[in-house]
């Protein structure tokens, strides 16, 4: 049925399909929920959006709820579970198709799952793409300006993220048992009998955005902020205020407290991350749970693939680290949490994407890496359909900028595996070898629209020539 209506796309005038996009996105994501039985009134959904954080949120909470005993599916950008099956994200889409997205919610509900989770992105909801999903629970995790070559501004990009929360009050109410399974209520004893789900929003207060985010209506407002970092005016009685501080770093994790009371341990690099755990936490507080069972749950997730993944090599001493991150406040945050670990060099491979994404961060990443690396490699990251030589050309710009030189502590090399093979050969016992900007992805896009399989994890380990007991 999709196939259908992007055939018929093709046989419309250009001028008037560019006229007639909201109308064609919106009926998309109708027939879409229509086709597939409207799955997300049989579940309790829970939206994530945000500029950074959404996925390892999604991954936390889901893991998480889990542990809890409540089965759980969800759809983000590095991974896709149904509640039964969980399998790495090949679409290179954040936010995928509506088709897609309601035939996940589907699976889920054929498997028996309780809540489904959407990371949900500002050019999905441009598109329509969170219509017709019957939101319960909406988690902002942070917004800083990214994407505005697609929005036009960062005022039209929170706009764009805001119109997910105006989405909320027209989402259909829902009620479920205690087992959190969403059970029709036909008539007032039922209603009474069952527990409604309310609709809630979860926010970042120490997001200098967030006043934005909860203006918006919702039944219940939790908001979180480390207690020593805390920004935001909010005096709102009503709404549940959970603190989190304390944080402390180590080789294998962090630690963090809540509520002055409750020490959670976490198997994830980088101090950022006891942000993006507290969404489980308030999500877990939200739905009943106890602090000490969400504590237990958290303690038990090891890792999130592509993001501050860890591969050590035993027999030659160093490690690599592999992320997402792609513009420069993640890539800030990254660095904050790498210069913690004991290294002698860091070497950092890196490039930066095309395909109409913000040509500004370009230079900014190349800084970053010349400020705090040893070595910087630059290549090829997804070019799409603009020149990789130039894209490369402009992140070496901000690494000659910052100070490196070309051909003894900073090289071009297009070829990403041989950019990566380079770093590895570089690499000396107690380096770091840090490569950013795919994460976990399974493609590098190029031009017209060809995508070769990739995957940085698995080319490092190749070329590594590492046995598995060899790789940590």
């Amino acid at each position: 049925m999709e196939r259908l209506f992007y055939i018929i796309k093709k046989y419309i005038p250009a001028k008037l399909f560019a006229a007639l996009q909201p109308v064609y996105h919106y009926l998309l994501a109708a027939l879409a929920a229509a086709w597939y039985g409207w799955p997300s009134n049989k579940l309790i959904i829970i939206g994530v959006t945000g500029t950074t954080g959404k996925t390892t949120s999604i991954y936390l909470i889901a893991k998480m709820l889990a542990l809890a005993g409540y089965k759980t599916g969800f759809t983000s950008t590095a991974i896709f579970n149904d509640g039964e099956n969980e399998w790495l994200n090949d679409k290179k889409m954040t936010m995928a198709g509506r088709f897609f997205t309601q035939k996940m919610l589907k699976k889920m509900v054929k498997n028996n799952c309780r809540y489904g989770l959407v990371e949900t992105t500002s050019q999905g909801i441009e598109q329509f793409r969170h219509q017709f999903i019957n939101y319960d629970i909406l988690i902002f995790t942070g917004l800083y300006p990214e994407h505005v070559e697609a929005h036009g501004s960062f005022a039209n990009y929170r706009e764009a993220k805001g119109k997910l929360f105006k989405h909320l009050k027209k989402c259909q109410t829902k009620y479920a048992n205690d087992k959190k399974q969403v059970v029709r209520a036909e008539n007032g004893f039922k209603k009474i009998a069952a527990n409604r789900v309310k609709k809630t929003i979860i926010a970042n207060a120490d997001d200098v955005n967030v006043d934005y985010f909860l203006d918006f209506w919702a039944e219940e407002k939790i908001i979180y902020a480390n207690r020593n970092e805390f920004k935001t005016n909010i005096t709102n009685n009503k709404m549940q205020f959970v603190k989190y501080g304390d944080i402390e770093s180590s080789k294998d994790g962090i630690e963090f407290t809540v509520d002055d009371k409750i020490k959670v341990n976490l198997n994830l690099l980088g101090e950022y991350n006891a942000a993006n755990a507290m969404t489980a936490v308030c999500l877990g507080l939200s739905q009943g749970i106890n602090l000490e069972k969400i504590k237990i749950g958290l303690a038990k997730i090891n890792g999130v693939p592509g993001r501050m993944e860890v591969i050590k090599d035993v027999r030659r001493g160093f490690i690599v680290i592999v992320d997402y991150a792609f513009e420069p406040e993640a890539l800030k945050k990254i660095y904050a949490a790498i210069l913690k670990l004991e290294h002698n060099k860091i070497i950092h491979v890196l490039g930066s994407t095309g395909g109409g994404r913000d040509v500004a961060r370009r230079p900014k990443l190349g800084a970053l890496a010349g400020e705090q690396a040893d070595v910087v490699i630059i290549t090829n990251e997804d070019p799409y359909d603009d020149d990789p030589r130039l894209i490369i050309d402009q992140v070496v710009a901000g690494a000659l900028k910052a100070g490196k030189i070309e051909n003894k502590n900073l090289f071009k090399i297009e070829d990403r595996r041989q950019a990566i093979k380079r770093a590895l050969f570089l690499a000396r016992a107690d380096d770091l070898v840090l490569i950013t900007g795919k994460g976990s992805e399974q493609a590098i896009c190029l031009a017209d629209g060809v995508k070769i399989p990739w995957d940085d994890r698995e080319v490092v380990k190749e070329e590594l020539n590492l046995a598995p007991r060899q790789i940590v």
